[in-house]
């Protein structure tokens, strides 16, 4: 059984000092010898670190006690020490970055944010004849290796930042149930609020994000795997069952493939991606 954990948790709360507390974790987590990131904004944190079980369950509990960041909840997956290879911890303008000029408007400081939708009311919901339609509010390449079943992720969200552009392509869904869903549920904290503010009116959001989904739901409804930034890039649960679906393709020839990369190609472009190991070759293409 390994020894290592990672933890990934996030809170938006009012932090008067983001420099302070940024400082004060950077000397917490090398005490502690957690490798990771953290972003630290006036409006909240949001962080994934790793490091031994004791390390990691020491930092829960000093976290817990202190009056900003009480009532953080913790996700906790076993790890192999090597996810992070140093640790980062920064002060932002925001947590999850939307680079939308009216950001502080939407959100949970705010109040304008979706309903939360538990991963048991989305597994009754797909099994139920009600209409409703899931956006994936995450980047485009992790849609790619795993996403809902039917979900939607629209063709101008290459990148978080680029909600700004998405409203035209769902724009005839503002009557219509939405549930939201990212990775741990921070994204659509903002993401549904940006629907809300722009006059969607029944608009959701999947509570602790698809990670929460999968591990209660094994390759029900999720299909594929989760794209994760950390080393591991995806992760899933008992992928090696008959019932896991492979849903990513190769970039290049369209067959069947999870190999997801950084490359670059003969010009020297860089790509992330889904690459198999024969396009590598045939397309002269780098590991970067």
């Amino acid at each position: 059984m390994s020894n290592y954990q990672t933890l990934l948790y996030y809170k938006f709360t009012p932090i008067q000092n983001p420099e302070a507390v940024m400082k004060s974790q950077r000397v917490l987590c090398e005490e502690l010898g957690l490798r990771g990131r953290i972003l630290i904004s006036p409006e909240g944190i949001n962080g994934t670190v790793e490091g031994t079980i004791d390390s990691t369950e020491k930092y829960i509990e000093i976290v817990s006690n202190l009056q900003e960041l009480s009532e953080v909840k913790f996700k906790k997956s076993l790890s192999n020490g090597k996810n992070f290879p140093k640790l980062a911890i920064k002060a932002r303008d925001e947590i999850v970055t939307t680079g939308l000029p009216y950001h502080q408007e939407i959100g949970p400081l705010t109040g304008l944010t979706g309903k939360y939708i538990t991963a048991e009311e989305l597994h009754q919901l797909y099994r139920s004849d009600e209409e409703f339609y899931i956006i994936d509010m995450r980047n485009d390449y992790e849609y790619k290796v795993g996403h809902f079943k039917d979900s939607i992720i629209p063709k101008a969200f290459s990148n978080f930042r680029d909600i700004g552009n998405i409203l035209p392509e769902i724009e005839h869904l503002k009557e219509k149930k939405i549930v939201t869903v990212c990775t741990g549920g921070i994204r659509c904290e903002k993401a549904s609020g940006f629907l809300m503010y722009h006059g969607f009116k029944n608009v959701y959001q999947l509570q602790d994000g698809i990670v929460t989904y999968m591990e209660k739901y094994p390759n029900e409804d999720f299909l594929g795997k989760l794209y994760v930034f950390d080393n591991r890039l995806m992760m899933g649960f008992n992928t090696d069952s008959p019932e896991h679906v492979v849903v990513g393709k190769c970039d290049y020839c369209g067959i069947e493939s999870e190999r997801i990369i950084d490359y670059k190609n003969p010009e020297g472009q860089r790509f992330h991606g889904i690459v198999c190991e024969d396009c590598m070759v045939k397309e002269k293409l780098i590991l970067d």
